[in-house]
């Protein structure tokens, strides 16, 4: 009566759900308290200014994490295998951060400019960078988790080349330090000193290199020719599915 509470798949998409809630709701906490804060107080009867428990920027970090947290989950829910799954995460990172500029810029008239400077995350140290900087990045993480997602669909499982998997991490490593590299220089002076930090020249020549690898990386693997073993996998997933439909004990109101 209660073979539901064995099935695998059905607990990892709780896990997924679960995860993605709590995660939104995090973001969610931490954006009323910045509204709140800046209309009075978190107190929305008596509206006393009181002081959070936590700092502002705990709270952003904590906001980030939770970010990618929702990311991951809704990759882990949308994809069936490690293609699948890296092509959905990739798709929503890069999705989101596009989304992000899209929204904020008529909403508030800022950027002006896709050169326009920014803080574009906080983890570990905070990157600086022009705007079209991470929307380059953010291309080529959608072009990449929609291939990857589209052939995962078809059965059609690309090989991981590893080679082409080590270009791709070492040209985000690249782009990485391009946006740290001002305020790697600057940590020595703690906080204050990175909360002061206004970078005024950025390093494309360094940022162009690793996205170009990155890109390459990226790519390569997404339009890397099929894995036999993969596609038998996932054709062994579809027949298994299939069956488990079509068995006569499955249909409704039977035992």
């Amino acid at each position: 009566m209660a073979e539901w509470l064995g099935a695998r798949e059905g607990w990892g998409r709780v896990l997924g759900v679960t995860v993605y809630a709590a995660a939104m709701g995090y973001v969610e906490a931490a954006a009323v308290i910045y509204l709140r804060l800046l209309h009075g107080g978190v107190d929305p009867l008596t509206r006393v200014r009181v002081q959070p428990t936590t700092s502002l920027l705990s709270a952003e970090v904590g906001r980030e994490v939770a970010t990618i947290a929702m990311l991951a989950a809704v990759a882990a829910l949308a994809g069936r295998g490690w293609a699948g799954r890296w092509g959905a995460f990739l798709l929503a990172f890069g999705t989101w951060d596009l989304a992000y500029y899209l929204f904020f810029a008529p909403l508030v008239g800022w950027p002006t400019s896709p050169l326009d400077w920014d803080v574009l995350f906080l983890i570990p140290l905070p990157w600086w960078g022009p705007v079209l900087a991470p929307a380059l990045i953010a291309a080529a993480m959608v072009a990449s988790g929609a291939v990857l997602l589209l052939r995962e669909a078809r059965g059609d499982v690309p090989a991981l080349h590893w080679p082409l998997a080590a270009l791709g991490i070492a040209g985000a490593a690249l782009c990485l330090y391009a946006f740290m590299a001002d305020a790697a220089s600057a940590a020595g002076g703690g906080e204050a000193a990175l909360r002061a930090l206004r970078p005024t020249a950025f390093n494309w020549p360094l940022f162009l290199v690793g996205y170009a690898a990155l890109a390459a990386g990226f790519l390569g693997t997404a339009l890397a020719p099929s894995s036999a073993a993969g596609a038998r996998g996932q054709a062994s997933e579809t027949t298994a599915a299939f069956s488990s439909q079509a068995r006569p004990d499955s249909a409704p109101g039977m035992g």
